[in-house]
């Protein structure tokens, strides 16, 4: 009995009509949803390669490989989709060509992966704004301009008139305050923490927003101005995606393994160690569990100026330790 040749039956499950409001005749191919396979792949590959390695360090130092596993998980979860062709909705072109590759009246457009960005885009700025030490306004602020950049480059990509050029004006916009806000503040913050962690934060700071301006390139000739076909479209978005999640996720672990995260201000207490044998400073333990007064690892205004005063000596030559009310 012969082996079967399989086969990527996907575009025959999932047609472009019936499982629709309406139909689209500018589609991916077979040769599309097998690249969105292999995209899919890469990055459950990378989730798996991540999670691995964070079992090489303790729990308290994790958050770097949890936040960056998560990432190329929901992005292999949105290519499962656009492979299966799901995932996408009919949108009437702006500009009709007569490019055979682009001709017809009703692109695909898939929003899936507006949804993957959502969710993603975030984790990536914390991942890279949590190194830099920023604070929590300036990340939450940042995190905004993000959502704002991929909803309106989402609204434009399913408005079929010239109004969606207005939206990618204004997901531009949001794209340089996010720009401004990792390259100018972001590095300043490193460079204040430690030459090596500005290396780290330089390095993949620099390598995303190249990467993020590149995105408004690829929106303009595929849903915008429906200049390349949708195989072409998923080359594209698929290499930078490859390029901005497992390859910047690869830097970024690869940076972080000599970087504890309290010297960036995370101070995070595994289970198995008490409140009271943190050292507030350093995240670490200490010997006799006296960093703090059952504060969870930070002392307070009163205790702090009670253990820094001046210590009283008796009458017999003993030290005294002077007396408080609680």
């Amino acid at each position: 009995m012969g082996l079967e040749k399989r086969v990527n039956d996907a575009l025959n499950v999932n047609g472009n009509g019936p499982l629709y409001t309406g139909a689209s005749d500018i589609n991916i191919t077979t040769h599309g949803s097998d690249w969105y396979w292999a995209v899919t792949a890469v990055m459950a590959v990378s989730t798996l390669a991540f999670m691995g390695l964070s079992f090489t360090v303790p729990r308290n130092r994790r958050i770097f490989h949890y936040i960056t596993a998560s990432i190329t998980l929901v992005a292999s979860i949105a290519y499962f989709s656009m492979a299966s062709n799901l995932g996408y909705t009919p949108i009437l072109v702006e500009f009709q060509r007569s490019n055979p590759v682009v001709s017809g009246m009703y692109r695909e457009i898939f929003y899936v992966r507006y949804i993957d960005w959502f969710v993603t885009t975030p984790l990536l700025l914390m991942d890279l704004l949590l190194t830099a030490g920023l604070p929590w306004p300036t990340i939450l602020y940042t995190i905004l301009l993000d959502w704002v950049m991929v909803i309106t480059g989402l609204v434009g990509a399913l408005v079929a008139s010239s109004y969606k050029w207005g939206y990618f004006v204004f997901a531009t916009v949001a794209l340089f305050g996010i720009a401004y806000n990792v390259v100018l503040v972001g590095r300043s913050h490193a460079r204040a923490i430690s030459p090596h962690v500005s290396k780290v934060f330089t390095l993949c700071g620099v390598w995303t927003i190249f990467l993020w301006f590149i995105y408004p390139i690829a929106w303009g000739l595929s849903e915008g101005g429906n200049v390349i076909a949708p195989d072409s479209e998923a080359v594209f978005y698929g290499i930078l995606d490859i390029l901005a999640k497992p390859v910047f996720g690869a830097l970024l672990i690869w940076g972080h393994r000599n970087i504890d995260p309290a010297t960036l201000g995370l101070h995070i207490r595994d289970y198995d160690v008490p409140p009271s044998s943190v050292n507030p400073s350093t995240g670490e333990k200490t010997s006799h569990g006296s960093a703090n007064n059952g504060n969870n690892g930070v002392l307070s205004g009163t205790s702090a100026r009670a253990n820094d005063s001046t210590q009283v000596t008796g009458t017999h030559g003993e030290t005294q330790v002077p007396q408080t009310t609680v």
